[in-house]
């Protein structure tokens, strides 16, 4: 019966979990951009001094969605989506190179180009800084374009290029920060063939229904797991009465 208990005390503890991690995607289906968290469970031999004879379950995180989401017309220049496969460079907080599909991006008192969470954007050189300006303008290639201020409409100056890549999605993972990195030493070469729209986001790749459906079949499976073990602590008290009898 310890056993039946183990399963279930387990089997409980890694729904949890799991329902954790679909709950966080269904909290950022409105997230521009993300990608939702895959979960699965599997069993697991419990070993240690002794012979492993006991099972648990284990719930855990294989990978990352990478299906493209939707395009979302802003009407805003400065909003840009990664059009077809590739990735947008920034610099993450802890000042290594993250990678994402979508931003708005937008150019702080320092004439830094941020996205609209603050982090910094990746050009050929490193972080891109943007002169004072009337108009800026992200061309497909990446490139950015600005009419400085007090020049005439039709003078304009090429400032940068987005810094575009597109490694083997299985080079990329998702820390717990939510950003994209790459698996490998170093960072990811600049390819020309990426293109970007202006005016556009990428939505959440989040299926509301399926993770809502999910949800309640794990919350399911919690009751069941607690219904067992509470079978198991009556099935305890019962072997208890007989030996006391005997």
């Amino acid at each position: 019966m310890d056993k039946m208990l183990y399963v279930a005390m387990s089997g409980a503890s890694q729904n949890t979990l799991a329902q954790r991690a679909h709950a966080n995607n269904l909290a950022n289906i409105s997230t521009n951009g993300f990608r939702r968290d895959f979960e699965q469970a599997r069993s697991m031999q419990v070993f240690g001094d002794s012979f492993p004879a006991r099972v648990y379950a284990m719930s855990e995180r294989p990978g990352t969605d990478f299906t493209q989401g939707t395009l979302q017309e802003t009407g805003n220049g400065m909003d840009v989506a990664i059009d077809g496969d590739g990735w947008l460079a920034v610099q993450a907080p802890d000042g290594g190179e993250a990678y994402v599909r979508t931003a708005s991006l937008k150019i702080d008192a320092l004439g830094q180009l941020r996205t609209g969470n603050g982090m910094q954007v990746m050009g050929n050189g490193g972080p891109i800084a943007v002169p004072p300006e009337q108009k800026v303008e992200i061309g497909k290639d990446g490139t950015i374009t600005i009419r400085a201020l007090g020049e005439a409409p039709n003078v304009i100056a090429e400032v940068d290029r987005l810094k575009l890549v597109n490694p083997d999605l299985k080079q990329m993972e998702k820390g717990a920060d939510g950003l994209i990195r790459f698996k490998g030493q170093g960072t990811v070469a600049a390819d020309n063939t990426v293109q970007v729209t202006s005016g556009f986001l990428e939505t959440s790749n989040v299926n509301a229904v399926e993770e809502m459906t999910a949800i309640l079949s794990l919350s399911r499976q919690f009751e069941l797991q607690v219904k067992m073990m509470r079978t198991a602590e009556d099935d305890a008290s019962a072997m208890a009465r007989v030996l006391q009898l005997s």
